[in-house]
């Protein structure tokens, strides 16, 4: 092994050719929370998995910060666990004593000025060890309500100070980014003044999923559809997120947050601004936050008595979900027996701009739904006039483009089709494009892709300041509402509760079902 660690990296590549896969300068990756689950389950992982691809740089240190009385071979035995049991690519012995050489940890809690302190020494000492030069991420993978304390003390020990560094020093902030609007403007007010905002990357591991990013591929590499991506020929938009798990051991955080803040405020608010924005005048992180910025001030909520028809949430009861019967929220160890925290959230929004004035946009999520999936599902207006009998087309319904974020990630288009036979009969067909099936490459998980782009510096997936805060304004004025009402029940295993059937029935419309 050389000085630097010997991490497998890809040939010497021309940086302006942005076909091929792009490798950062030697770094360290500072994970705060390395004992967690998102560490466990979806960081080290993605580390393994970059590495196996050859997306690493020579030098490359991922250092590791907990309350744990662990050792480097401690959190090395930790880490081989969780990459052979989540890791996409296929485990190569070579390939893990590369990185394996290459794993710090330092003990301590985020209070304990000695433990930061020793933290800092160490990044000063990769500096020859490793040949890091100056440059750390820093992956806040802890509790919302540690964001301030482990800042403050990056800012006493000087280790977000690019200056001082020599290098670069860079922060990723997982979702929730604050509470509601207000406390959103306090962090984002705190992470600034801590680091350079270009610096700070707010996390939202949906915008790293290929689909999702196929999206805008979809729509601005094809002429095919933006001449109907509009009022003119659209009639709805449904984006849903269904979970068909519970919370599991996230009582103490879900119930305090719900899903309105917990998925709406990020994950389906930013799916919705990637199908509604206009085209950006290039795929720069810039360009493309100015046009998702556009829709997110152009969101219109229900007010007033609107609210009661089109603002719904609920909280699953005990029921049944794949044959085997399923506990209610307010059975789920931790949950307080009179907790009123939504579990599903339906909500029609309208994006108030010339392009899809009067689109009503449906969106929802919930647990302890029938089925995972997450899907964003065009719906087209049906035909001015069909020139065949009633009878013909009874089973006729509209067109519909589904873009499935996931599982099955892919796109279904929807059309009519005539029936085999003599006699003249339209039904509803399905032409399907699946990722796994036309592309021999398997897609990259989304925080393998989400924290590479970190270490190069690329902010194009990541929320700005003033998308989140734009976010809040639509979700504030909901949580108000909503504060003074019980939510509607529903029982494990069904689509939600009747009121949000009923919320699309107002309208002469019906769910999609996935």
């Amino acid at each position: 092994m050389n000085r630097t660690g010997g991490l497998p990296t890809n040939p010497l590549r021309d940086p302006a050719d942005r076909r091929l896969p792009r490798v950062p300068a030697p770094c360290a990756l500072v994970i705060f929370g390395v004992s967690g689950d998102l560490a466990h389950k979806k960081l080290l992982p993605a580390v393994y998995d970059l590495a196996s691809r050859g997306l690493l740089p020579p030098g490359f240190v991922v250092l590791g910060f907990a309350r744990r009385d662990w050792t480097d071979a401690d959190f090395e035995a930790a880490a081989r666990d969780a990459i052979q049991e989540h890791a996409r690519t296929p485990w190569q012995e070579e390939v893990w004593a590369r990185l394996a050489g290459n794993l710090k940890f330092v003990p301590g809690s985020f209070d304990d000025d000695d433990a930061f302190d020793r933290l800092s020494q160490t990044l000063d000492d990769l500096r020859e060890s490793h040949g890091i030069l100056g440059n750390a991420a820093f992956y806040l993978s802890v509790p919302p309500t540690q964001f301030p304390v482990v800042l403050k003390q990056m800012e006493r020990t000087g280790m977000a100070d690019n200056e001082a560094s020599g290098g670069w020093r860079r922060v990723v902030v997982e979702k929730p980014f604050g509470h509601d609007v207000q406390s959103s403007r306090e962090l984002n007010e705190l992470v600034d003044h801590v680091f350079t905002p270009e610096d700070v990357f707010r996390i939202d591991h949906y915008l790293g999923k290929e689909t999702v990013q196929n999206l805008l591929a979809l729509r601005f590499a094809n002429t095919l559809f933006d001449p109907v991506w509009n009022s003119n020929y659209v009639d709805s938009v449904q984006i849903t997120m269904a979970e068909d798990v519970g919370i599991g051991s996230r009582a103490a955080f879900y119930d305090a947050t719900g899903a309105a803040r917990d998925v709406l405020q990020n994950h389906l608010l930013q799916l919705l601004a990637l199908t509604a924005m206009e085209e950006p005048v290039s795929f720069s992180a810039d360009a493309i936050r100015a046009e998702k910025l556009k829709i997110l001030t152009a969101v219109g909520i229900p007010e007033g008595d609107q609210r009661d028809l089109y603002a719904v949430r609920g909280q699953y009861e005990q029921g049944w979900l794949a044959g085997q019967r399923a506990k209610g929220y307010l059975e789920e160890e931790g949950v307080p027996p009179d907790s009123t925290t939504e579990t599903y959230v339906a909500v029609r929004l309208l994006v108030q701009t010339r392009r899809w004035g009067g689109v009503p946009f449906y969106v929802r999520t919930g647990k302890r739904l029938p089925r995972r999936v997450t899907e964003i599902a065009v719906v087209f207006k049906k035909a001015p006039h069909l020139p065949f009998a009633e009878t013909d087309t009874e089973s006729l319904g509209n067109n519909q483009l589904v873009i499935r974020v996931q599982p099955d990630e892919g796109i279904t288009l929807k059309f009519g089709s005539k029936v085999p036979g003599s006699a003249m009969e339209v039904r509803d067909v399905a032409m399907d494009f699946l990722y796994g099936a036309a592309f021999t490459e398997s897609s990259p998980e989304a925080y393998e892709r989400l924290v590479l782009d970190v270490m190069l510096g690329d902010s194009t997936l990541f929320p700005h300041a003033e998308e989140v805060d734009a976010s809040w304004r639509i979700i504030d004025p909901l949580e108000e509402y909503w504060a003074g009402h019980k939510p509607h029940k529903y029982r494990a295993g069904e689509w939600g509760p009747k009121a949000a059937d009923d919320m699309v029935a107002v309208d002469g419309r019906h769910w999609r079902r996935p």
